[in-house]
């Protein structure tokens, strides 16, 4: 099928052909034959990389010609809700006799972002939009499509039963919105069909063409017992020598590492090998990316190892790297200059990233709650293979699994096994308990008989029996109930003012539970910063998580014995994490470089855990006001700023400056400006000359400074 045969308004058609699309891929026209331009809601299921962002494009053009309600795409990462947002920014240009407005929100779970109300399409992560439901905002009743990427992730143990909940309640509502799901191959997608009254779409398509195989011996053995065998020549370990293979022949490779370790050390590996097969051209511009890594970061070990291997055409990517590194390894790796990738799983369910060869270089991966490795699921190595193909670059992709002496094994289980059904996990406690008061403070005075039917028209209801659920949801509101979460009011349940505050926080009530008993019971006599930091990493909110070496004890002691008078109650160091104490470091300024060395804890863990812990001490400094404690308000609001900054308490006052982040406000304290009031006294010409502020940056402080005084 052609676009310009599709029932669309022809600017529309116009559009479209300007961006490159003149026929329909099988997935697509099967979505249109399945009515998603008639409003029908479906569930495309099928392979990465067949076209499924056309088919949301083209039910989003139909949408706004037909309709002027607004449209939600939801998102499970904020990297992709990013690559989204650029992609469907286009929009606006197309002439509908409107003018069409896109806009994101992916930030504070509890703030209100007027932009969504005045836009068109809104792209949200999934936690986004559950925080608007909770907030209670009148447009989501105006929201007329929904689509719904990556929707197999509602069997993600974490992510899942917010996913869950969003669609319910979408179904569910008056206005029934139109539902277009996005899903990779699982087994049981007629059952999320089903449940969510859509038609399925099931299509395995590929635009390029896959083979899958596993490699053992030097020799590659296909799902059709057939074998090529690879260049004898190269040196280095398989996955390498794989990769290497690749290369050679004009491709570029991607190999997926178990740990982050394996994944560097392949890097560096590898770079010994392919700098040999880089043009001048490439060396030379390789360079230049190589010089801007190192003087646009701290260079602690793991960052000038980065630039070491990018200069060799080579790169690694995972968890620990820093936004900056990773948007340049994408970036270079997509225009071909990066040949070849190392990296944990996670860039599968990320950005997109594809290669003609795909390496996956060990079935196992590390489960920190059974404390061993285990193999990945059929479902895992299907999301990793489909990352192999480069549409407009291969006429083909491979995805190689690296054997050992177990060829036939790995071929019947992963490349001819079927992925894994998806369960959904909105049953287990701390999901019920999360998602049942989200639903009473949005449903004033429902009551328990409706709780439960509500429950089972999830996914979950679906899949266990009613009696089950039944007994969920009774705990759940026992423990509501208990701790004051919730009230008994007749036969409906109405939110107390704290259990709106706490599911509007967006944190589990348990977690609410230990921040108030924590303020309750803190001494107004003291401060309690050290108390208030431990509270805040140990709950289960706090990510990433870092479990104390054996070498971490003595310093973790010598730290609760340095700040025991200002800790809630008292703790040890079974209490303590790596976590703790890389956050302490944090806010006593210390640098990426000490963080790595002496923690390993790289950038990257340590952007995560600013953001997590400046939300978390936010929380914990709304529950004070909440409860009457405004007497610690500013202390808890403090220690917020230097969570978010990496400062002494001395500098809290510089930073509020914007422009002026931690090296600044150092540097200018050691001048003698202490405060905004001495920066106020301070010329442009005396700010000038302070180490590396130069007339510019001194002119936007002042300028800056006018905004905030």
């Amino acid at each position: 099928m052609k676009i310009n045969e599709l029932a669309l308004d022809s600017n529309a058609i116009n559009f479209l052909k300007s961006q490159g699309f003149i026929e329909l891929y099988p997935p697509q026209e099967d979505a249109v034959n399945a009515g998603i331009l008639d409003g029908k809601s479906i569930l495309v299921s099928a392979p990465t990389a067949s076209g499924k962002t056309l088919i949301a494009i083209l039910s989003m053009i139909q949408h706004l010609s037909k309709h002027n309600t607004k449209i939600v795409y939801l998102s499970p990462l904020r990297a992709l809700a990013a690559e989204k947002f650029t992609e469907f920014k286009k929009l606006e240009s197309i002439k509908l006799g409107r003018r069409i407005k896109v806009a994101i929100s992916t930030g504070d779970f509890d703030s209100v972002d007027d932009r969504l109300e005045n836009s068109d399409i809104l792209i949200l992560t999934n936690e986004k939009m559950d925080s608007m439901m909770r907030n209670g905002e009148e447009w989501i009743d105006d929201i007329g499509l929904v689509i719904s990427d990556e929707i197999h992730l509602i069997g993600d143990e974490s992510r899942g039963p917010t996913l869950e909940m969003i669609l319910t309640k979408f179904k569910l509502s008056g206005n029934k919105p139109q539902i277009v799901g996005l899903s990779a191959t699982i087994s049981n997608n007629d059952e999320i069909a089903d449940w969510l009254d859509c038609k399925l779409v099931e299509n395995n398509w590929r635009p390029v063409p896959l083979s899958e195989g596993v490699y053992d011996g030097g020799v590659v053995t296909l799902k059709d017992s057939s074998t090529f065998e690879v260049d004898s020549t190269i040196p280095g370990l398989p996955s390498i020598v794989l990769g290497v293979d690749s290369i050679k022949n004009g491709g570029q490779s991607l190999i997926f590492a178990e740990t982050r370790t394996r994944s560097s050390s392949l890097a560096v590996k590898a770079s010994e090998i392919i700098p040999k097969l880089l043009k001048k051209s490439e060396q030379i511009f390789l360079e230049k990316i190589s010089k801007d890594i190192l003087s646009n970061n701290e260079n602690t070990k793991l960052i000038t190892t980065l630039a070491l291997v990018v200069k060799n055409g080579v790169a690694f990517h995972h968890a620990g790297l820093n936004q900056k590194c990773r948007q340049i390894i994408e970036s270079e790796f997509r225009n071909g200059r990066i040949k070849m990738l190392t990296a944990t799983p996670t860039l599968a369910a990320g950005v997109n990233l594809p290669a003609r060869r795909v390496i996956i270089s060990n079935i196992s991966r590390y489960d920190s709650k059974i404390g061993t490795t285990k193999p990945i699921s059929v479902l895992e190595y299907k999301q990793l293979c489909g990352r192999a193909g480069r549409p407009q670059y291969d006429d083909f992709g491979e995805s190689i699994i690296i054997g050992n002496s177990n060829t036939e094994g790995l071929i019947d289980y992963y490349i001819n096994g079927e992925p894994e059904p998806i369960e959904s996990k909105i049953t287990d406690q701390r999901s019920l308990r999360i998602h049942v008061l989200s639903l009473i403070v949005t449903s004033p005075k429902i009551k328990k008989d409706e709780i439960i039917e509500f429950f089972s028209q999830t996914f979950g209801g679906v899949q266990e029996r009613t009696s089950s659920i039944k007994f969920g949801i009774q705990l759940a509101m026992r423990f509501l109930s208990t701790e004051e979460f919730i009230i008994n009011d007749g036969e409906m349940f109405v939110a107390t003012k704290f259990g709106k505050k706490v599911s509007r926080l967006y944190i589990d009530p348990l977690t609410a539970t230990y921040f108030r008993d924590a303020i309750e019971n803190v001494s107004k006599e003291r401060k309690h910063t050290f108390g208030f930091l431990h509270l805040v990493v140990n709950c289960d909110e706090f990510f990433p998580r870092f479990e104390l070496r054996k070498k971490d004890y003595e310093a973790v002691s010598i730290l609760i014995e340095n700040n025991s008078s200002t800790l809630i109650e008292p703790i040890s160091e079974i209490d303590c994490s790596r976590t703790l104490l890389a956050m302490n470091s944090w806010i006593n300024e210390g640098t990426e470089i000490s963080l790595s060395e002496q923690l390993n804890v790289e950038s990257g863990d340590m952007h995560r855990m600013v953001e997590t812990g400046n939300w978390l001490t936010y929380c914990v400094r709304e529950l004070s006001k909440e409860l009457g404690r405004r007497d610690l308000i500013e202390e808890i609001e403090i220690l917020r700023q230097r969570i978010r900054y990496g400062i002494k308490e001395e500098l809290t006052d510089l930073v509020k400056v914007k422009g002026i982040g931690r090296v600044r406000a150092r540097r200018l304290y050691k001048a003698g400006i202490k405060t905004r009031e001495n920066l106020a006294q301070t010329s442009v010409n005396q700010l000038a000359v302070i180490d590396k502020i130069g007339l510019t940056v001194a002119n936007n402080i002042k300028s800056e400074l006018q905004k905030v005084r």
